[in-house]
């Protein structure tokens, strides 16, 4: 969710030097900033002239699909559209705007399970993933052995459900071992991801739930998205599912003043 607040800012920041004239300069612009896009459209609503004079615009809506914004993370399709956005004039002509009023927004993303995965085979995964030590019992010992990720699959299944396969290679035995997990997924509030059913298997051997619950407790603590409201983002998941072969998010965003300008 941060990314999307990262893509508004930059907006912002697209709009101001543009003046909220001409779509085809805005769509320009934002294909400057993105690695590639198969297609994308900006549509700027503008407000009356002397509206636009005090740093007002109805809406903004962007439609791109195949979107790259770094090299091998591929968005399949990207909607964003928003509510009324009011800026501090004076900071609109410096060309740094400025919220006045909070913005809300509207988003709507798919992901393919091909482009997931090709992501996760990148150079820049690759090495990110090297960095990463385990501390597991072997396989031949109960003593722990630390283990490195070698790769990580992801596999998109029915029922809103996900599979992840880890192959882990052993630091000291050199002997490779494969994690297996898969769960459901269920939004609580718009706010708080839920594992519905969520199994492991570390080889052949099941993990007990309660040490499932136990690792995922801080991850799933960091993807409450309450815990950015204090600092000015509201945020809430309104459509969350994943299918055979892609997942589509839906959610409403509102940043307030203050949010930007600490970033």
């Amino acid at each position: 969710m941060e990314l999307i607040t990262i893509l508004l800012s930059g907006l912002l920041g697209l709009l101001a030097p543009l003046g909220f004239v001409s779509d085809r300069l805005a769509t320009a612009a934002i294909r400057d900033r993105l690695n590639s896009a198969e297609t994308l459209a900006v549509r700027i609503d503008n407000a009356p002239s002397y509206q636009l004079l005090q740093g007002k615009v109805q809406r903004v809506r962007i439609a791109g699909r195949g979107i790259v914004p770094q090299p091998d993370l591929r968005i399949a399709v990207l909607e964003l559209e928003t509510d009324a956005i009011a800026l501090n004039p004076i900071s609109l002509r410096q060309g740094k705007p400025e919220l006045v009023e909070p913005l809300q927004a509207g988003i709507r993303m798919q992901v393919t399970e091909t482009d997931v995965n090709r992501f996760l085979q990148s150079a820049a995964v690759k090495e990110r993933l090297k960095t990463m030590n385990l501390n597991l019992p072997a396989n031949s010992s109960q003593e722990a052995e630390p283990y490195s990720v070698e790769k990580v699959q992801l596999d998109f299944l029915a029922n809103n459900r996900l599979q992840i396969g880890i192959i882990l290679k052993g630091q000291r035995s050199g002997t490779q071992s494969t994690v297996t997990a898969e769960s459901g997924f269920a939004i609580n509030a718009g706010r708080q991801m839920q594992l519905v059913e969520p199994q492991v298997r570390f080889g052949e051997t099941a993990v007990p739930a309660e040490i499932i619950m136990l690792l995922t407790a801080g991850l799933l603590q960091q993807l409450d998205l309450g815990r950015l409201e204090e600092s000015g983002l509201t945020s809430r998941v309104l459509n969350f599912q994943i299918q055979d072969a892609h997942l589509d998010l839906a959610a409403f965003i509102r940043i307030e003043p203050q949010f930007l300008t600490r970033r």
